[in-house]
């Protein structure tokens, strides 16, 4: 029944781990979901209130433009420049998205061609190897890991893999590592895309879910990003809007249209009125973002705090709403909390090979609920 492709596409992740959690909640198990990166903070209420103002007018219940509003490119134009001090043209250099994913697993059919190579850190977000998948293209693994502070070291890629590389996908704030780069390392992605003629997509999700006063930079910001390469951006973990299914895609306009090009084709785009709600969160006032963060890093310190307690070896991180704890047999350990403690935890591998050794916790419940699975994996003896 189905195509070849399928053969090689795996289950995807927080598909499955869904499927676990509510096995146990059917077995009456009070499952504390330190799971999949969905926050459970509400989206701000000037956002809502924008998009039920906009769904109200009928001038937004028709086909929406392909490439988003223009409105909408513009607001985020300004605000690439405001907080990024990044210029681009709102027409040629901006495209909306319907959420960051969807640009993600469109992207390397606009430039992959059958049996080319594509270049993905592992551990790293799955639906950059099935992007790849789609365009019949390869996926060449970067392994990133502690001892080069979860940065791929670009000169130990294979100068053959090099030759075949047609694209390169790189996200800091990481997800699932947690883990930053600084803008000297996007200087030297710059460097190599220009070498070889790749094209870099930088995943930048999570940018504004930072701590301790660190402000995670754009790769947009190094000099020559915009020959080389976009940015994925989304307002899902900005403003609490994961459901809602808005991002955008910035950068060189070349890349912008091959990217527009496949969406064309494939999608109708983002709903106006939806549209309008992301030009409030870009455009209106930001403090909610730094109440989001203070939440977060309560949060992050009671579960950093917690689990070293027990026995794991953590570091609390600068940015992104995970923690990427260290231990002997990730599956196992993750099996061993739900079963046992009726906590979900996401085991490394399901990130990649290289993720083997850790689980990624998302603090993305209350300080109560991080205080009691804590007090559980202690009556584990973990």
């Amino acid at each position: 029944m189905y195509s070849r492709r399928m053969d090689h596409l795996p289950p995807y992740l927080f598909a499955r781990i869904d499927e676990m959690k509510e096995e146990k909640r059917r077995q009456g198990v009070d499952v504390i979901d330190l799971g999949v990166g969905d926050p459970d903070l509400p989206t701000p209420p000037h956002i809502v209130e924008a998009l039920c103002t906009a769904a109200r007018d009928e001038k937004n219940h028709h086909y929406p433009s392909y490439t988003g509003m223009l409105a909408y490119r513009e607001a985020v134009a300004h605000w690439y420049r405001g907080r990024f001090g990044v210029d681009l043209d709102p027409k040629k250099e901006t495209l909306a998205l319907i959420g960051s994913k969807e640009g993600i697993a469109h992207i390397a059919e606009a430039f992959v061609n059958p049996g080319e190579v594509v270049l993905a850190a592992d551990p790293g977000y799955p639906v950059y190897k099935t992007s790849t998948l789609f365009a019949e293209g390869k996926v060449h693994e970067l392994p990133i890991r502690a001892e080069n502070d979860f940065l791929p070291v670009l000169e130990d890629i294979p100068a053959d893999v090099v030759k075949q590389a047609k694209l390169i996908f790189i996200n800091y704030p990481n997800n699932p590592t947690a883990a930053t780069a600084p803008l000297s390392f996007f200087e030297e992605v710059v460097e190599f895309a220009r070498e070889h003629n790749i094209v870099v997509v930088h995943d930048n999700a999570y940018s504004e879910i930072t701590f301790d006063g660190y402000r995670a930079p754009s790769f947009l910001e190094a000099d020559g990003a915009m020959e080389v390469g976009i940015e994925m951006h989304s307002l899902s973990k900005t403003y609490n809007m994961t459901g809602w299914r808005i991002g955008m895609a910035c950068g060189n306009p070349g890349i912008i249209a091959g990217l527009g090009r496949v969406k064309t084709n494939v999608d109708s785009g983002a709903f106006d009125a939806i549209q309008h709600a992301a030009i409030a969160a870009l455009t209106g006032p930001q403090d909610c973002v730094q109440q989001a963060c203070s939440i977060y890093q309560e949060r992050r310190d009671v579960l950093v705090r917690g689990l070293s307690e027990i026995g794991l070896d953590v570091t609390a991180p600068k940015a992104t709403f995970y923690v990427w704890a260290p231990v002997d047999d990730c599956m196992a350990f993750a099996a061993r909390l739900l079963d046992s403690a009726g906590i979900v935890a996401t085991p490394g591998v399901g990130f990649g090979r290289n993720g083997e050794g850790f689980v990624r916790f998302a603090i993305t419940r209350s300080v109560e609920r991080i205080n009691e699975a804590v007090d559980r994996m202690r009556g584990l003896g973990l």
